[in-house]
């Protein structure tokens, strides 16, 4: 679990927005689109077609609270999931992007 836990937080130090994803959720769909949409740099990760994808999100519940997918970081902050990413549409997450260097 430890090894998995470096894992997770590598990903998050390591890239400007870290979407923890799954391939078939449309929430997750949408969120990617719209940080598309934003020009974001993402780095985008399908729990469900990895080995340890369940281990990845064990480990995010017990760091975030939050189970479901998808599960955002920008800059290194927990963002939550795709309605918390909509909600910021706009100036909100334009100026969370710009001060990420996502964009």
């Amino acid at each position: 679990m430890a090894a998995t836990k470096t894992k997770v937080q590598s990903i998050i130090d390591e890239n400007p927005v870290a979407v923890f994803s799954k391939s078939y959720c449309p929430y997750c769909s949408a969120a990617k689109e719209l940080l598309s949409k934003s020009g974001a740099k993402f780095y985008a990760i399908e729990l469900d077609q990895i080995d340890d994808g369940s281990e990845i999100q064990s480990t995010l519940q017990e760091l975030t609270g939050q189970r479901t997918v998808p599960n955002i970081f920008i800059g290194k902050k927990h963002i939550g999931g795709n309605s918390d990413l909509q909600s910021k549409k706009g100036s909100e997450l334009n100026g969370l992007l710009k001060s990420a260097n996502a964009v």
